[in-house]
C-alpha cells in the first residue's frame, strides 16, 4: 500500500533528484499549480535537482517556453526530457523511413521536424500524403476531442502497406482545465490493436528514461537510480516507468484518477488501494496534488 504524505518535504531528504511530471502535477494545460511550484522551488533550494519529464512531443525549447506562458518559473526546475526530443531523434534516424505522414496540429507540432543538430547525417525527413508515405509520425490526433476510430480507415491502408507509427506522445489522455482530450498515446494503441506496429519513446518506455539521466550527466552530478523519486499522476506512464526504472514514486491522486481515488484534498485510503491493485502499479508514496 502507498504512503499517503502531506507534502514533498515529509520525504525529499531521501533523493537527490526528483522526475516530475508536468500536465496534472505541475500545471492543469493552462496555468501552473501555486503549491507544486511552491515545493520544486523550497526542494532546489536544499539543493535538490529537479527534471521535468515529460510526454509533451515538443522539444524541450517548445515546453520551456509553454511553461513560461502557464507561470512555471524558470527556478522551479534544472532541465527538461521530452517525449519529443526523444522521438524526434528516432526519426531522424530513420525509424519509419524519411517520407513521413503527420498527424498533429501543426502550429503547435512543428517544432518536432527541426533539423537535429547532435546527429550525424540525420535522415532527410519529408512530410507527404498517407498515399506517398512509408511511415507514420504521431503528435497527436488531428482533433484531439473527436472519436479516435474516425482514423481506422487511414490506418487500416497503413496496416497494409506496412507502416511503422512513431508515437511521440504515449499519453492516452490528458485534462486540458476542466476538459479531457485524446493524445497520440490514444491512436498508437488503436494502431497496435489493428496490428500495426507503434514505437513509443516518452512514459513509461526507456528511451525518455535514459535521455533523463542524460540531462542530469549534463549538469555534472552523479546520481544513482535509488536517489531518484518519480513523480507523476498518471499509474501505467509516471508509475509503470518508475516500477520498470526501479525508481520510487509518488502518485498524485488529484490529477488523472481523482474521481477514481476520490480525492478531495487527499485520496481516500481505500478507493486509493482498489485503484492501484486495478491498474497493478505499486508507488511508494500518493498525494492529492503535488505541494
Amino acid at each position: 500500500m502507498a504512503q499517503i504524505i502531506s507534502s514533498l518535504a515529509e520525504i525529499s531528504d531521501r533523493y537527490k533528484a526528483l522526475f516530475v511530471d508536468l500536465w496534472g502535477c505541475v500545471h492543469n494545460g493552462v496555468i501552473a499549480y501555486p503549491e507544486a511550484v511552491r515545493a520544486l522551488q523550497e526542494y532546489r533550494a536544499k539543493g535538490g535537482i529537479v527534471v521535468l519529464v515529460t510526454n509533451s512531443p515538443k522539444p524541450r525549447a517548445g515546453v520551456a517556453e509553454q511553461l513560461s506562458s502557464f507561470g512555471v518559473p524558470k527556478d522551479a526546475y534544472d532541465t527538461i526530457a521530452t517525449s519529443g526530443d526523444s522521438a524526434r531523434s528516432a526519426m531522424f534516424q530513420g525509424a519509419v523511413s524519411e517520407k513521413v505522414y503527420f498527424m498533429g496540429e501543426w502550429q503547435r507540432d512543428e517544432g518536432f521536424f527541426e533539423p537535429l543538430e547532435i546527429l550525424d547525417n540525420p535522415a532527410p525527413i519529408t512530410r507527404v500524403p498517407l498515399t506517398e508515405a512509408e511511415g507514420i509520425v504521431c503528435c497527436g490526433p488531428f482533433d484531439p476531442m473527436a472519436d479516435i476510430d474516425v482514423n481506422r480507415a487511414d490506418f487500416l491502408y497503413a496496416k497494409t502497406k506496412g507502416m511503422k507509427l512513431l508515437c511521440a506522445n504515449p499519453d492516452i489522455v490528458v485534462d486540458r482545465g476542466e476538459i479531457r482530450e485524446w493524445c497520440a498515446g490514444a491512436l498508437a494503441k488503436l494502431y497496435t490493436d489493428m496490428g500495426g506496429e507503434s514505437l513509443y519513446f516518452g512514459k513509461p518506455h526507456p528511451p525518455i528514461y535514459d535521455l533523463a539521466r542524460r540531462r542530469l550527466a549534463a549538469l555534472g552530478v552523479t546520481i544513482e537510480d535509488s536517489e531518484i523519486l518519480a513523480i507523476g499522476d498518471g499509474p501505467q506512464t509516471d508509475i509503470a516507468g518508475g516500477m520498470g526504472e526501479n525508481i520510487d514514486s509518488l502518485f498524485i491522486t488529484g490529477g488523472l484518477a481523482a474521481t477514481e481515488t476520490k480525492t478531495t484534498h487527499q485520496p481516500d485510503a481505500e478507493a486509493l488501494a482498489a485503484y492501484l491493485a486495478a491498474e497493478q502499479v505499486t508507488p511508494q508514496f500518493a498525494i492529492g496534488r503535488l505541494r
